[in-house]
């Protein structure tokens, strides 16, 4: 029987650093996404099929996981996807971010490597992309479990 590895192979929490996390938050609601009873505008949580995004204030985010570094500024390098099951669904997401609050970066469209996608902002920045894949397989709960 082969050995557990000591860390697990799975992403359980994306927490984002907020600087104004009520209006972060009312940004995630208006998405309709689903918010954990316990949220409120300190700290809320969205389950997101296999994982939660979680939405905590910067400077106590900061005082945690980076203590004594300046504040983050600009783009940090990295995105979080909402992959979805139809090119169309790209679209529509994109629209409905865009009436929640959200910022364009890239309209939809079609991509070299066969899919489609657009990308957006939340009010703080934080890079969202919405993406088809052709051969994405979805669980039950709207996890990827394969690209391909």
């Amino acid at each position: 029987m082969p050995e557990t590895p000591p860390i697990p192979a799975r992403l359980t929490v994306v927490t984002l650093g907020a600087r104004d996390l009520p209006r972060l938050r009312a940004f995630y609601l208006a998405l309709g996404w689903p918010e954990l009873p316990a949220s409120d505008d300190g700290w809320a949580a969205f389950p997101l099929g296999g994982a939660m995004l979680a939405l905590y204030p910067l400077d106590e985010l900061a005082r945690e996981a980076a203590p004594g570094a300046p504040p983050p500024a600009g783009w940090s390098g990295v995105t979080l996807a909402c992959n979805v099951e139809t090119a169309a669904q790209v679209d529509a997401a994109y629209t409905a971010a865009l009436a929640a609050g959200a910022t364009s970066v890239e309209a939809p469209k079609d991509r070299e490597w066969g899919g489609r996608s657009a990308y957006l902002t939340d009010p703080e920045g934080n890079r969202w992309e919405f993406a088809w894949a052709r051969n994405a397989v979805f669980d039950a709960r709207g996890a990827v479990t394969s690209l391909g």
